[in-house]
């Protein structure tokens, strides 16, 4: 019988695990990414257990990460007059219990190099017989009454049973979907960076709050030596700024009013080997994540605010049930019909859209919360964070809530 071919599009952080994982179960994925291989891609990420879980389901893959495993969490107040610890936890039990990968999967998270993490995801796909094909953008996507042919800015064609919509918060394949959407500034910016690890940080693996007036910087480790870092604040759109740091601009942006922060935060910014500018947005929420045989998963479903974390992880819970229910309705992996596919992606739609738009609500709400002006509100903002962690077990209580998921004990795909 020969293999169902699916196309994937998008070759970031869920494509080569989605593809992975459909190829062990007989299916054969065919990969198509807009981008150049081995481009840089951004920043970094934190890996949570409910990711981790899903990436344990690749035999040796945890193992291959070149993150760092975070075990302690540190709040600050960075406001003038009234810098302070508001809290920190170093973890000695597990969030939560899995057998996969325990003392990776339990702990605070990893912090690892986006390009690095997806270097090691292409390179597990390629090992696992899945084709990749860089440099193809997608501009058009036609369905089928048995298959969808897919059509790329380079004039190629391909013609898959079904496809799934990896490709990001610029999803091209939501947009043949659904059509353009208008994305909003939320009036929140980023400006993040790579640096050394400050001397002043404790020893163990930390994730850091800072939070000062207009601003808030989360830290952690990737590496033995380096810590990746953000600030968030309000400010006016300044497009031509972001993305685009030289080294004039790098020097300037070393002068932050963050760079006078303490705990460690002010030496981030002014020993940062690289610096990246960027303004968050929001898109309209979807009412439905297919067509057909189109299904989209991760942020061309669901784009998020990073405020929480959970972008990656959550594309790794979509995948996870995605897997799932095709196993359920397509068992042996044969070319399913239109209606098999639609009971599909609908089932994996119910699990997934309330979880998702919750957690893209908490997000938005948490950046609102963290940024804040004038020195009263400051003050009661930092004074909800230390209540909060007076009681170590009710915040790791809101994390686990967070990352729990997509299963409990033992996979059911």
């Amino acid at each position: 019988m020969v293999p169902t071919k699916v196309i994937i599009v998008g070759c970031g952080v869920a494509g080569p695990v989605l593809a992975t994982i459909l190829k062990s179960k007989g299916y054969l994925p065919v990969i198509y990414e807009r981008i150049k291989a081995g481009s840089d891609g951004g920043l970094s990420l934190m890996l949570q257990s409910n990711g981790l879980r899903v990436l344990g389901l690749i035999p040796g893959l945890l193992e291959q990460l070149p993150g760092h495993v975070e075990d302690r969490l540190a709040y600050f107040s960075t406001v003038a007059g009234h810098e302070a610890v508001l809290g920190e936890h170093v973890l000695e039990t597990p969030l939560d219990v899995s057998g996969v990968a325990a003392n990776t999967v339990n702990s605070i998270g990893m912090g690892i190099r986006r390009h690095d993490f997806l270097r090691v995801l292409a390179e597990t796909a390629l090992k696992a017989g899945v084709e990749i094909h860089w440099e193809h953008d997608v501009v058009d996507v036609q369905q089928r009454s048995d298959s969808v042919q897919v059509t790329f800015e380079n004039g190629t064609t391909d013609t898959a049973s079904f496809v799934v919509g990896c490709d990001g918060i610029h999803s091209n394949t939501r947009v043949n979907l659904f059509g353009k959407e208008q994305a909003s500034f939320t009036g929140l910016t980023q400006m993040g960076g790579f640096s050394p690890r400050p001397n002043s940080f404790h020893d163990n693996g930390s994730m850091i709050s800072c939070f000062g007036e207009n601003a808030h910087m989360i830290a952690y480790q990737i590496g033995p030596d380096q810590y990746s870092w953000a600030v968030t604040r309000r400010e006016a759109e300044t497009k031509e700024t972001w993305r685009a740091v030289d080294d004039t601009m790098l020097a300037e942006l070393k002068k932050d009013p963050v760079s006078e922060w303490g705990f460690g935060a002010g030496e981030l910014v002014k020993t940062a080997q690289k610096i990246i500018k960027y303004g968050l947005y929001d898109r309209p929420e979807l009412a439905t994540w297919y067509k057909d045989r189109v299904v989209l998963l991760g942020d061309a479903a669901h784009p998020t605010s990073p405020h929480l974390g959970q972008g990656a992880n959550q594309a790794l819970e979509d995948i996870y049930h995605l897997v799932r229910v095709l196993v359920q309705y397509n068992p042996l992996a044969q070319d399913p019909a239109t209606q098999t596919l639609v009971n599909a992606f609908k089932e994996y739609e119910n699990i997934r859209l309330s979880r998702t738009s919750l957690l893209v609500k908490e997000a938005r709400r948490m950046g609102e919360t963290r940024v804040v002006s004038g020195t009263d509100a400051c003050i009661s903002r930092n004074e909800t964070i230390r209540k909060t962690w007076e009681d170590p077990a009710l915040g790791l209580k809101n994390l686990a809530q967070v990352r729990s998921g997509p299963f409990e004990g033992q996979s059911e795909i």
